[in-house]
C-alpha cells in the first residue's frame, strides 16, 4: 500500500496524512483536546456536497450544529465510498462518520437514526418492465460498493439471485442513475431519496421494483471509541428532535423534491438547452445589479412564464417575470413584454422583498419567504405572519410558514386580515417548484463568478476528481 502524504488541501483515503491525524495507527484525541471535530462523509447530493466553493447537505448542517454546541470548528474528510467511510471510523482517523446505513457490525456503534428511506431497482423508461424476479433473470444490476442495496440484491431469490450484481466504487448515487438514463447501464439499485433527487435531472429513469428493507441512516462511531462524545451526540439528537430542528433541516433538503412530474422535468431540461442560452446574459446582468444568484432568478422566471417574454395571465400580470401593472410602474418598467426590462425589474423586486423580510430570518428561509411574497404580495405575507403568531408558529421559518400560508384561503382566518383572502397554497407550490428548478440549474450551470464569465456547455459536471492511483481525492472545505 502506498504510504506517501498528500498536500494539506487534500485527504487521500489510502494515505497517511500527519497534518490531519494524530499519526498513522493512532486514534484521535477527543475533539476538545484536538481543538476541532473531524468527521468523515461521502460526497453525495443528499447528505454532503461541495458546490460553488461551499459545502451543504442534510448531515453537513447537522454536524455543524453539533460542532457549534461543542464550541469547535468542523473539518470534513471526504471518503470515496461506503467502504472507505467505515474504514476511517474503524481505524480511529475521524471522530465519527455521517450518513452511515445501519448494519450488523461489532466494530461500530451507531447514533439514534436520523433519516430513513426505501430501496428500489430503477430502469430506463423505454426498457421492457423489470417488475418481478423473472424479468431480472440474466441481467446486470449496478449498485454502490458497500451500500445496503448490495445486501438487498443478494437476498433476492432466497439468497440465490438470478442476475449479476456489479458493485461500483468509482461513482456516486447520481452518476449511478445517470448511467441508466444514458443507456450505459440497464438496471441500478439505489435508495428512494437519491432516486427522487435524480429524476429531477434524469426524467427518463423510472422505478422498476421495490427492494426489501429500509435504509436507516445514522452517525457511526468506533465501538471502542470516545464514549463521552457518543453520549453528547445522543443528547444532541434528542434535543433537535424535540425542538423541531431536525424536521426543519430535513425540510430544507428534502421538502421540495419530487413535486414536479417527469414530464415537467423533461420539458424544463429541454428549455434549458434550447431557450435559456438566449436569456442567460440578462439573468447574469440582473445578478450583478442585485446580488441574487442568476440561477435562482432564472428558476423564478421559468416558474412564472416558462421563459416566455410575451406571457400574459388572465389576471393581467405579464412578461418574463410576470409583473403586475402596479409593480411595473413602481419599478419604472416601460414595457413588461421586453425580456431585459422584465428580468431586471423582477430581480429588483425580489431583492426589495428579501430586504423587507425581518432581520431575524436567516437564509435560506429569508429568500424562500420573499419568493412567497413575490407570488402573494407583501400584504398577504404580513397577514400570514399574523396568523402564524396567533397559532404560536414560527413566522421566521419557511418550514412553519408553508403550513400556515394555505390558511389564507380559509374564511375563519382571512376575514380578520386587512389583505383579505389569499392563495397561500399556490404560493407554497410556487416556492417549492422554484427550489427544484434552482437545484437542477445549480447542477448544470456554474455560479457566475464575475464579468469574465463564460457560458458552459450543457453537460453534467464531474462530482469528483480521480488521482493517478485511482483514489478519489477532494479538497477539504475548510
Amino acid at each position: 500500500m502506498r504510504r506517501s502524504c498528500r498536500p494539506l488541501a487534500y485527504v487521500a483515503l489510502v494515505a497517511c496524512v500527519p497534518a490531519l491525524l494524530s499519526g498513522c495507527g493512532q486514534r484521535l484525541e477527543p475533539p476538545g483536546q484536538r481543538g476541532e471535530l473531524l468527521v468523515a462523509v461521502r460526497q453525495t447530493p443528499a447528505y454532503y456536497e461541495q458546490t460553488d466553493g461551499a459545502a451543504k447537505g442534510f448531515d453537513h448542517d447537522l454536524v455543524e450544529l453539533f460542532a457549534r454546541d461543542l464550541g469547535l470548528p468542523t473539518r470534513f474528510v471526504v471518503a470515496r465510498d461506503n467502504v472507505d467511510l467505515l474504514r476511517l471510523v474503524k481505524q480511529g482517523r475521524v471522530h465519527f462518520a455521517a450518513a452511515v446505513a445501519l448494519a450488523a457490525d461489532p466494530e461500530l456503534r451507531y447514533s439514534t437514526v436520523l433519516r430513513e428511506s426505501g430501496q428500489l431497482i430503477v430502469q430506463h423508461a423505454e426498457a421492457p418492465p423489470a417488475n418481478d424476479l423473472n424479468a431480472l433473470a440474466g441481467k446486470r444490476i449496478e449498485a454502490l460498493a458497500g451500500s445496503p442495496q448490495i445486501a438487498a440484491l443478494q437476498a433476492m431469490g432466497d439468497g440465490n439471485p438470478p442476475f449479476v450484481i456489479a458493485a461500483r466504487d468509482d461513482i456516486n448515487e447520481i452518476e449511478l442513475l445517470e448511467r441508466v438514463a444514458s443507456h450505459k447501464s440497464e438496471l441500478a439499485a439505489t435508495d428512494t431519496t437519491h432516486y427522487k433527487i435524480a429524476i429531477n435531472f434524469f426524467p427518463q429513469v423510472e422505478e422498476a421494483q421495490e427492494l426489501q428493507g429500509r435504509v436507516r441512516l445514522a452517525w457511526a462511531f468506533a465501538a471502542d471509541g470516545d464514549i463521552q462524545l457518543y453520549a453528547q451526540v445522543q443528547k444532541f439528537i434528542q434535543r433537535i428532535r424535540a425542538d423541531g430542528t431536525l424536521e426543519r433541516v430535513h425540510d430544507r433538503y428534502f421538502g421540495h423534491i419530487h413535486r414536479i412530474n417527469s414530464e415537467g422535468v423533461a420539458d424544463f431540461l429541454d428549455r434549458v438547452a434550447r431557450v435559456l442560452p438566449r436569456f442567460r446574459g440578462e439573468f447574469i446582468a440582473a445578478q450583478e445589479v442585485t446580488g441574487i444568484d442568476w440561477r435562482l432568478l432564472a428558476a423564478l422566471a421559468y416558474q412564472e412564464s416558462r421563459w416566455d417574454p410575451l406571457a400574459t395571465s388572465p389576471t393581467g400580470v405579464r412578461g418574463m417575470m410576470m409583473l403586475t401593472e402596479d409593480t411595473a410602474d413602481q419599478l419604472k418598467v416601460k414595457n413588461r413584454l421586453d425580456a431585459r426590462q422584465s428580468i431586471r425589474a423582477g430581480a429588483r423586486y425580489l431583492a426589495e422583498l428579501i430586504e423587507q423580510v425581518p432581520a431575524t430570518v436567516k437564509e435560506p428561509d429569508r429568500t424562500w419567504l420573499a419568493l412567497a411574497a413575490y407570488n402573494l404580495g407583501q400584504g398577504h405575507m404580513n397577514g400570514a405572519r399574523a396568523i402564524a403568531a396567533g397559532l404560536k408558529r414560527d413566522a421566521n421559518s419557511w418550514y412553519e410558514m408553508k403550513q400556515v400560508l394555505p390558511l389564507l384561503s380559509r374564511q375563519k382566518y382571512y376575514e380578520r386580515l386587512k389583505s383579505g383572502r389569499g392563495r397561500g397554497g399556490e404560493a407554497v407550490i410556487m416556492v417549492e417548484n422554484v427550489r427544484t428548478f434552482q437545484d437542477i440549474l445549480a447542477r448544470y450551470e456554474p455560479a457566475h463568478q464575475g464579468r469574465d464569465y463564460t457560458p458552459p456547455m450543457f453537460s453534467i459536471p464531474p462530482m469528483y476528481e480521480r488521482s493517478d492511483s485511482g483514489t478519489a481525492t477532494l479538497p477539504l472545505p475548510f
